[in-house]
């Protein structure tokens, strides 16, 4: 894939959508390609999250470990969607484990050049920094409508 075609998938995702070509070129220069086979696993369960993923083609599925210690699958992922979104802020751990269903390609971002990118774009900043406020506030209000369910 092309450094534009990186771009135009780039500008899809919530998290920088509506942002100007040059921070996603930066984005896109700076991060990694990886090839991933079918049924190898890209991260696991619990492992620190010290970057995001873009799948750029193939699709992953999701697994956590039930107390019995087998997977249970929450969910399948494709093309377009962003893994551990979070780590790109601060530390976290993996929430589920991502396995290959076919021969996929990612792009990882580091939290390190996500970092770089507000430093070097502070409106980009902004933009997240408004699009993370939306998100908690979405949350919130969700939680408190399920407090008022079960209450």
């Amino acid at each position: 894939m092309a450094l534009n075609d990186d771009i135009r998938l780039l500008s899809q995702l919530p998290l920088f959508h509506g942002m100007g070509d040059e921070p996603l070129r930066l984005i896109a220069f700076g991060a990694d390609r990886r090839h991933v086979t079918t049924g190898l696993t890209l991260f696991r369960e619990k492992s620190p999250a010290e970057c995001a993923y873009v799948i750029a083609h193939g699709s992953f599925e999701l697994s956590t470990l039930d107390a019995d210690g087998q997977p249970h699958v929450e969910a399948t992922v494709h093309a377009g969607a962003m893994l551990s979104e979070l780590a790109l802020v601060t530390l976290v751990e993996r929430k589920y484990t991502a396995v290959a269903l076919e021969d996929s390609d990612v792009i990882r971002i580091t939290r390190a050049l996500f970092h770089r990118l507000i430093e070097e774009y502070p409106d980009a900043g902004l933009l997240i920094q408004n699009r993370v406020r939306e998100n908690f506030a979405v949350l919130a209000k969700q939680a408190a409508a399920l407090l008022h369910r079960f209450s």
